[in-house]
């Protein structure tokens, strides 16, 4: 994404904490980033794909932050685990992205809604997937049920201990108690041994989590392959390849993809990368983040 493309999107994003999604409109955006309608519908097709880069962005920043704080350290280390949704959440309140999903979360647009769906859908995989880190291997039937639980209870607990501290929100506290509660219901559950939602209807919500490894390497590797074709005659062709050529030799050749380490690098290419490959960045996106959906 091209420098001039990421500023619209930031200065989109002051508009529409200050005014609302809604109520501002393209030439809201003209006015106040300065580029032409031309350059507008050369960059989005409409707001609501502004918006949804918008989203995109700011996910791509909480990710990297959260999956960083794994580097090195141990995945079942519950208080690894704290850390990671304390940084989370303080991103996105930074952000204001629960503010901007709340407005929008009902919009008629099938794609805005088909986009936060997927969202949420992959943020239940993530904590799903740290569960599996966490808990015993006793416990993995029951783990997507106490992933979606857990989510529910840190959503509202954090809603109503705002509505009593306000601004002055204590994230760890909220945090860690909610995380000492799960411990608990986990544990609960999986004595009992009830189940309500089967670990594998996790795949039916999210696209392509179906495909085989296989074919997930063959689509990578063509969608690089397109990349490195388009950008042969940049510059930068090198600082792209390396990165490139990283993602593709740890998801097609490594036994273990690190997952953090390839989000991180597609983070690097999506902040300097021309306009015209990142669409084909994004299939591998979509194709890494699908191959975290796993059995």
């Amino acid at each position: 994404m091209n420098d001039r493309k990421q500023q619209v999107i930031i200065k989109s994003h002051e508009l529409f904490i200050d005014r609302g999604f809604h109520a501002t409109s393209i030439q809201d955006i003209l006015d106040y980033t300065g580029i032409s309608k031309g350059t507008f519908y050369n960059y989005f097709s409409s707001k609501n794909e502004l918006l949804i880069a918008l989203f995109k962005t700011l996910l791509n920043e909480m990710e990297a932050k959260r999956d960083r704080l794994l580097t090195g350290k141990d995945s079942a280390n519950i208080e690894v685990f704290k850390k990671q949704i304390e940084t989370q959440m303080n991103t996105n309140r930074k952000n204001r992205l629960l503010t901007l999903f709340e407005e929008v979360v009902l919009s008629p647009d099938e794609e805005i809604k088909e986009y936060i769906k997927e969202s949420q859908a992959r943020m239940l995989q993530w904590v799903y997937h740290r569960f599996e880190d966490l808990f015993s291997v006793d416990a993995k039937p029951y783990l997507l049920d106490c992933a979606i639980m857990f989510l529910g209870i840190l959503h509202h607990n954090t809603k109503y201990y705002a509505r009593t501290h306000g601004s002055t929100v204590n994230i760890q506290l909220v945090v860690n108690y909610t995380v000492n509660r799960i411990e608990r219901i986990v544990k609960e559950v999986t004595e009992s041994g009830e189940q309500l939602i089967e670990p594998d209807d996790l795949k039916n919500w999210l696209p392509d989590a179906e495909l085989k490894d296989q074919s997930r390497k063959e689509l990578l590797n063509d969608a690089i392959l397109c990349i490195k074709k388009k950008l042969k005659s940049s510059n930068d062709y090198s600082k792209y390849n390396e990165l490139l050529e990283f993602i593709r030799d740890e998801f097609t050749q490594s036994k273990d993809p690190r997952h953090h380490l390839m989000k991180s690098a597609l983070t690097t290419l999506q902040s300097s990368i021309p306009s015209s490959v990142s669409r084909d960045l994004e299939k591998v996106e979509k194709i890494i983040i699908g191959s975290q959906a796993r059995a």
